[in-house]
């Protein structure tokens, strides 16, 4: 697009880590931000993304990875409030199911047997169930 000379779109995840779009905002450092999935699989599913825009895993810088790795263990010790049993997942690329081309693990909460990706319908998020999710999970 930028050869057109047409700006392309800006990256939501961007847009959210600055705090330009909105999010329920779980987690925040100088460097990530979790917030909570706007489709979610199942109850508490977050997103946690790096705040400087990365497509890949394989394109954040090393100097970044503690941090980086230090929220996500920290979002999982979060998430075991609710089930100590969760997937930690990563869809790199359009074939492996990304859709938002910004560096960004799932924590997905697991209740029960039911396999939550099997191919289904998932709710948007109602505000209140976000508050209340967003309310436990940030504390620390």
């Amino acid at each position: 697009m930028e050869e057109q000379g047409l700006t392309p779109p800006p990256c939501v995840f961007c847009e959210i880590a600055a705090h330009r779009a909105p999010a329920y905002t779980v987690y925040e450092t100088e460097r990530t931000l979790a917030f909570l999935d706007l489709f979610p699989y199942t109850r508490g599913h977050l997103l946690v993304v790096p705040k400087r825009h990365v497509d890949r895993l394989t394109d954040l810088r090393p100097e970044e990875y503690p941090d980086y790795v230090g929220s996500l263990a920290e979002l999982c010790r979060r998430v075991d409030r609710f089930s100590r049993h969760y997937n930690v997942a990563l869809n790199q690329g359009e074939m492996a199911g990304q859709v938002i081309f910004h560096l960004h693990f799932h924590v997905i909460p697991r209740y029960g047997a039911h396999n939550p990706f099997l191919a289904q319908p998932r709710a948007r998020l109602a505000d209140a169930e976000a508050r209340r999710v967003v309310a436990e999970l940030s504390k620390p």
